[in-house]
């Protein structure tokens, strides 16, 4: 975890618990830099972090202040979050069972998101994600070869976004997501306890690397009552 990482947490962490209450003010960059003893730039990413996440907001000539949002809860995703569900949760409460993980060739439609040929093989991954030990997301995920290598079951126990960056150096840029409901099939009833008609929030995502290179495609199937989503739209006046 990079300092900046370190720094939005720790101030995530004080907002949730109220150290920081809603529409308060943030100590200023200098005041944090002294605390965290690092630089403002530093300081800036993990206030940029904290906005994507819709926490704080900032208001040019005052400062930074804690959102007042009744709707937000700490176990939201934000949708502009890449940096996957180990590193927002936390990993003492993820835990990852693997169901599949194979190596195959790709077909049409993983080839058009990961943008690669037929004959360019794909690591086909399933993972059941357990939040303190309860079903929580159930993962379908395509990697490229020839961009991620080295990929075994040891890491998925774990988190592939810490071993893609920290292990080959990739650096995510971006992501493009389409969320959309859907009835449970047969592996949501199986993993995620699903019922019959139980409404299913699949995440359908591809994410890219800073070099515009898609690293993944992937479907990420919801219960319909253990996550939800936001969105923060704000603009500066």
């Amino acid at each position: 975890m990079t300092k900046y990482e370190e720094i939005s947490k720790d101030i995530r962490d004080k907002i949730h618990s109220g150290i920081y209450p809603p529409e308060s003010l943030l100590p200023d960059q200098l005041t944090l830099c002294k605390t965290y003893d690092c630089s403002r730039m530093t300081i800036k990413k993990a206030f940029d972090i904290l906005a994507m996440e819709g926490l704080v907001y900032r208001q040019r000539g005052a400062g930074t202040f804690v959102m007042k949002n009744a709707l937000a809860n700490k176990q939201d995703a934000s949708l502009r979050d890449y940096e996957g569900l180990t590193k927002m949760m936390g990993k003492e409460h993820i835990s990852s069972q693997v169901i599949e993980f194979t190596i195959g060739f790709p077909n049409a439609k993983v080839q058009k998101q990961l943008l690669i040929k037929k004959d360019e093989p794909v690591y086909s991954i399933v993972r059941l994600r357990l939040l303190d030990e309860k079903p929580y997301v159930l993962e379908h995920t395509f990697m490229p070869l020839n961009v991620v290598t080295g990929l075994n079951e040891t890491i998925l126990h774990g988190s592939i976004y810490d071993y893609l960056k920290q292990e080959l150096g990739l650096v995510m840029s971006g992501a493009f997501r389409k969320i959309n409901a859907d009835k449970p099939s047969d592996y949501d009833k199986l993993y995620l306890n699903c019922g019959e008609h139980d409404p299913v929030l699949e995440v359908e995502q591809v994410v890219y690397s800073k070099d515009g290179r898609p690293i993944e495609y992937s479907r990420s199937r919801h219960r319909y009552d253990t996550r939800s989503f936001i969105m923060l739209d704000h603009r500066e006046p």
